[in-house]
């Protein structure tokens, strides 16, 4: 058998931890061979919901961390004064070798800043960006930056531009991936200027299929299998597509309820309909890998489920086995 791929799971963070955190750990634990899994939080509550559970023992432990940072709380000042807390605590197993990866549904703000401090940034990386998977009519499509750095410099994004490249080649298997930078038009020379600036740069580039400018209508249509931005708008972006998500499914499932007819008409066309509205689910891609850190830490949403948790988990195999962290340690440090 490979090496085991060490995961660190942040068991109290998020709106539904513990329980729906260890669930979906567990989950992926027992859905795959290759994973190792460590539990960090408060031992007693853990232990509780790993009770409800059949695991294999061997592949499983608890490391116990008595504190827990609120999303609230000031991300520099609770990461420097909780060091019992899960996120802190997580960090340094990843800092230290311990484990390979690091997830967590938890204050995304101590996360950010615990990546860089804790774990560290590659060397050549001038910022980490959070980069989430996103569904489109084409398959799917990596948005970076969504949410880590919203003051943003031009030859920031070209260095989001080329780990993204190597996320999508290595991890989603898409070869030359297309580039594209979000825009307010498609001609080169709009937008503000961030992206007059930085539109040339990634033409340039030799490294980066860079296909132009991309408006947001198109990004759900899979025009780009890359959409760059800064974190302002990657945020925005990103959280206009679950609320537009979230709208048009309350929407038709009002409409089927309406009448006798729709609601046969629904029963029939349910089983279709569950599946197309799978591959809209965002939760279905797991968490946003922080790129560009010396090991894979990824943020999911508060409000993860099981199913987003399981997800996250299991990226950090094929993370692990491709060797990101060092690929986007080559790009960023080799001579154009």
């Amino acid at each position: 058998m490979s090496e085991l791929v060490n995961v660190c799971v942040d068991a109290m963070g998020g709106d539904n931890a513990p329980y729906e955190i260890v669930k979906g750990a567990i989950e992926a634990v027992n859905g795959s061979d290759k994973i190792n899994l460590v539990l960090v939080g408060q031992e007693t509550a853990v232990n509780a919901e790993l009770s409800k559970y059949e695991y294999p023992k061997d592949r499983v432990r608890v490391v116990n961390a008595e504190e827990v940072i609120d999303p609230n709380e000031p991300p520099v000042l609770a990461i420097r004064k909780k060091k019992d807390s899960s996120i802190v605590v997580g960090l340094n197993m990843v800092k230290n070798g311990e484990c390979d990866a690091f997830v967590s549904a938890g204050s995304s703000g101590a996360i950010l800043v615990g990546g860089q401090v804790i774990v560290g940034r590659i060397k050549g990386v001038d910022r980490p960006p959070l980069a989430p998977l996103i569904p489109t009519t084409q398959g799917m499509s990596l948005l970076i930056d969504c949410g880590a750095n919203v003051d943003a410099r031009a030859a920031h994004l070209v260095q989001f531009a080329k780990m993204g490249s190597i996320y999508m080649e290595n991890i989603i298997g898409v070869k030359n991936p297309r580039v594209a930078i979000v825009n307010i038009g498609a001609e080169e020379e709009k937008g503000n200027a961030l992206v007059k600036e930085t539109y040339p740069l990634l033409k340039s580039s030799p490294d980066i299929n860079f296909v132009g400018s991309i408006e947001a209508r198109d990004i759900p249509a899979g025009f780009a299998d890359i959409v760059v931005c800064e974190a302002f708008v990657g945020n925005v972006i990103l959280k206009m597509y679950e609320g537009v998500a979230a709208a048009l499914i309350s929407t038709i499932k009002k409409g089927l309820m309406s009448s006798l007819r729709s609601k046969i008409g629904g029963l029939m066309i349910k089983p279709a309909l569950k599946k197309t509205l799978k591959g809209f689910s965002l939760e279905d891609y797991g968490g946003a890998p922080l790129l560009g850190l010396n090991g894979l830490v990824i943020k999911t949403h508060g409000s993860s489920k099981a199913i987003e948790v399981k997800n996250s988990v299991l990226q950090a195999i094929t993370f692990k086995e491709q060797n990101i962290s060092g690929k986007i340690a080559e790009k960023i440090n080799s001579p154009e």
